[in-house]
């Protein structure tokens, strides 16, 4: 089965927290702090597998996490770092932001590897706070919290070639008499069940990549049948060939096609309608001569030449024209810039989840006369202080004047002698 778009929830692993221990052997009556730091969590990293062409496997797991790192240990042992959560994904593969649809990155054009998320920091244990003046520290630093991120994968197929056309005008035929590409094929609205890729190698010219494109109905720009998805894979492409039933063996005009077919790539955008095109006239073999009926493959050339646009005459069950098809499409190709659409960053998960992880809030609570500040940290913070004690008091002044709670007060009007209140704590402030 064919998928190329999934929609997943990807979460870093939790930093561990550090370690709040002392040494006690019975000959070391004052041995000190020796709280191990806390383990990294791991990092979600996507990773390209050239093996794959599809995202079935995103189908039924929607959630990937990746290991919190472990905490901390006493004897200064630190905690195990979490495993990092590699996920493989199809060479052409967009991550988007789900909520914004931003392009997180594009695993194409060289990148193979990129870290979505980084796991949490572990915290220090509390070795790491003893001083001249505080040598039996109570308290360790936490771990950084995990991230997560809800987002979207687009598979873009990468091909130098597509192949655009109405269901049964005979593109996958095409495909399989160019390269060693085994389409599936059945008489459906959309013949070609999902995108196949081929390799056409040329014995004294350069070869490329050519993909066939399911074919669409008119109306696959609004998203008929499964056009718009397939339209996607068009994007990449550098020339298009338009298959036409030269016959009209399906009791269609070719004409009629090629205007709806290109209508469609105009609706849909991206560039489409303005790619390079060669018309591919077949199914020349079923052409029966009638006097005084214009030969069909002139009649399209008398439209298509004054545009510019080449024409073939091929018969894609019997190899006739196709030689001459392929090393035009090949010249074409040389003239063309070499390097792959690749769909630039517009959201960076590092930057955007930083500013988004808001530390603190601080309300004034009216009715109390009250500044309540609330916050995860902080809530951390006071579950290894105590507050009872000078120097935990002292230490827990330090990381409100650290973390940008006083200024923020301060802003807010706060005088001395108000009263500030933190998860059932109050003091009075004071500068």
């Amino acid at each position: 089965m064919f998928i190329d778009r999934a929609k997943i929830i990807v979460s870093s692993g939790k930093g561990g927290d550090g370690h709040v221990s002392f040494r006690r052997e019975k000959y070391v009556p004052a041995g000190g702090p020796d709280g191990g730091d806390g383990g990294n969590g791991g990092s979600v990293i996507f990773e390209v597998d050239k093996g794959l062409n599809t995202l079935v496997d995103f189908r039924h797991v929607r959630k990937y996490a990746a290991e919190n790192g472990e905490d901390g240990k006493k004897k200064r042992q630190a905690g195990k770092s979490g495993q990092d959560l590699v996920i493989r994904v199809p060479e052409g593969t967009v991550i988007r932001d789900a909520a914004s649809g931003k392009v997180i990155a594009d695993m194409s054009g060289g990148l193979t590897r990129y870290c979505l998320l980084k796991g949490g920091h572990g915290g220090n244990g509390n070795q790491h706070y003893a001083t001249s003046t505080m040598q039996a520290p109570k308290y360790a630093q936490p771990g950084q919290p995990s991230r997560t991120l809800e987002i979207l994968l687009e598979l873009k197929m990468i091909a130098d070639v597509g192949l655009v056309g109405f269901p049964n005008v005979g593109k996958s035929t095409l495909l399989s008499m160019c390269s060693n590409a085994k389409p599936k094929i059945a008489n459906y609205h959309f013949t070609t069940l999902s995108p196949v890729l081929g390799v056409v190698d040329l014995p004294d010219d350069a070869g490329f990549v050519m993909a066939d494109i399911p074919g669409l109905i008119e109306g696959a720009a609004e998203g008929a049948g499964l056009g718009h998805e397939f339209l996607s894979h068009i994007e990449r492409t550098k020339v298009l060939i338009h298959v036409l039933d030269a016959a009209g063996s399906e009791g269609r005009d070719p004409l009629e096609d090629m205007d709806a077919i290109n209508r469609e790539l105009e609706k849909y955008g991206a560039g489409e309608a303005s790619k390079p095109q060669v018309i591919a006239a077949n199914k020349v073999d079923l052409i029966i001569p009638e006097e005084g009926v214009e030969d069909p493959v002139e009649r399209i050339r008398k439209k298509c030449e004054p545009l510019g646009i080449a024409v073939f005459p091929i018969s894609a069950a019997t190899g006739s024209g196709i030689r001459e098809l392929l090393y035009h499409v090949s010249g074409m190709l040389r003239e063309l810039p070499k390097e792959t659409l690749v769909y630039e960053q517009e959201y960076d998960p590092e930057t955007e989840l930083s500013a988004s992880d808001e530390p603190f809030t601080i309300v004034y609570d009216e009715k109390a006369g009250e500044y309540v500040v609330e916050g995860p940290k902080i809530e951390k913070m006071l579950g290894y202080t105590n507050l009872e004690t000078e120097k935990g008091f002292a230490f827990f002044q330090k990381f409100l004047d650290d973390n940008g709670i006083s200024d923020r007060l301060r802003e807010m009007g706060i005088q001395d002698g108000d009263t500030v209140r933190l998860y059932g704590h109050t003091f009075e402030f004071c500068e």
